[in-house]
């Protein structure tokens, strides 16, 4: 038996975990051809299986989402993630999954959002203050000059602890409602709702929106009218018509199916499609096996070097 690396914790930056998924994607790495995630439905919650392979590296992600666990002061999403070296499968690394899908899952939306941000975007409007809208204020804050932010939550407590972590990054922060989106620049969605959270005729032709609460066909964080009116941006097509909920329903109040015009975040990353300013850009992402591969792939390297 060989050695594993065991890190439980991962000490990447958030600008580090997005070049990673910009290394994969520049290096023709296609999300289209990514194999699915199996869903497994358990008297907790949800077990995910996530598989994935390049030619360097070989990894999967076993991840739980336990609904109850955060009333019993437990993390909602546990899990491991095993990385194995591509050419043997000779296993490497041990990672925390939960850990891991903090780290990557902002890294993919700031690396979408750095793209279709207009340039002098600099009002954050942040719904959710859990582990998922800290990871994405951190990375945000890495690659956007932002200056200010709004968070929206209905639990006061962590709100504005995520405000005050805010103010500890340099930026104005405020705890707000969700009104708020008439006067933001970028809109970033992470909560565990099943409904839309706010009024998309409010969002003007300059925000970028990015939902990433829910890979589920039947919930969404975003009312129809606001994805109708936008230019659309996902991981994948083929994911994004399984289990992309706030895409699915917005086309399907309308007896329609997925647009042609959604582009997948390759595309988006290789500058082969078009990015409107004449109207909202929308990016949805519900996480894919790739996306933890290139950053679990880096992180070990990172590591290994220092061992």
């Amino acid at each position: 038996m060989t050695d594993i690396l065991a890190t439980p914790a991962l000490d990447l930056t958030p600008r580090q975990a997005v070049e990673a998924l910009e290394h994969a994607l520049l290096g023709g790495l296609d999300p289209e051809d990514c194999p699915a995630r199996t869903n497994l439905p358990v008297p907790a919650g949800e077990l995910l299986l996530m598989p994935a392979a390049g030619p360097g590296y070989v990894g999967v992600k076993i991840a739980g989402v336990a609904p109850a666990n955060p009333g019993r002061g437990l993390p909602r999403i546990t899990g491991s993630y095993l990385l194995l070296d591509g050419p043997t499968l000779r296993p490497l690394a041990l990672f925390d999954g939960a850990a891991l899908t903090a780290l990557r899952t902002p890294a993919v939306t700031a690396l979408a959002l750095d793209r279709l941000a207009v340039p002098d975007a600099e009002h954050l409007v942040l719904f959710g203050a859990g582990p998922q809208a800290a990871g994405h204020l951190d990375a945000l804050v890495a690659i956007r000059p932002l200056t200010r932010v709004t968070v929206v939550s209905r639990s006061a407590g962590p709100a504005e602890r995520l405000c005050e972590r805010a103010r500890s990054l340099g930026l104005a922060a405020v705890r707000g409602a969700a009104g708020a989106v008439a006067d933001a620049d970028l809109v970033v969605c992470c909560t565990t709702a099943g409904t839309p959270l706010f009024d998309g005729s409010l969002v003007p032709d300059r925000a970028a929106v990015a939902a990433v609460g829910s890979h589920r066909p039947d919930a969404r964080e975003v009312d129809g009218a606001l994805v109708r009116r936008s230019a659309l941006f996902t991981e994948s097509r083929a994911t994004a018509e399984r289990e992309a909920g706030d895409l699915v329903m917005a086309f399907s109040e309308r007896g329609a199916g997925l647009p042609a015009t959604l582009a997948n975040l390759s595309e988006l990353v290789n500058d082969g499609a078009v990015v409107p300013p004449d109207r909202p850009r929308f990016f949805k992402s519900v996480g894919m096996a790739w996306q933890d591969l290139a950053v679990a792939a880096r992180q070990y390297e990172c590591r290994a070097d220092c061992v």
